[in-house]
């Protein structure tokens, strides 16, 4: 296995694609999208166990419904993520990955408690 993605070797794909972002940018993007969704789902699993929710962004819009509350919120990460792609600030994207892999495994254990 080669560290040449760590560093910026040629072969490390550390260059722009053509739409501008690096692979590891990418990569970053992905990785949110994947937490987005797990997130959505281990959330939503969680109400329907009777769970209550933490988020008071997300607990202020559960009268409209939970499906909605929790889509709200996942809008608003994704439209922080596209700042941070917009302003090159990829480095506050993998400290929202941490984040968002902490909540996934909070609400994963919540689960299992239950």
């Amino acid at each position: 296995m080669s560290l040449a993605w760590v560093t910026d070797q040629p072969g490390s794909n550390t260059y722009p694609n053509r739409r501008g972002t690096s692979a590891g940018a990418t990569k970053l993007i992905q990785v949110f999208f994947y937490l987005q969704a797990l997130d959505f789902l281990t959330t939503l699993i969680g109400l329907k166990l009777g769970i209550r929710e933490v988020s008071p962004f997300i607990r202020s819009l559960l009268h409209y419904g939970p499906t909605l509350a929790v889509a709200a919120s996942k809008m608003a990460a994704l439209l922080l993520a596209a700042a941070c792609i917009k302003l090159n600030r990829p480095h506050l994207l993998r400290y929202a990955n941490y984040w968002f892999a902490g909540v996934v495994v909070w609400n994963l254990l919540n689960i299992l408690i239950v």
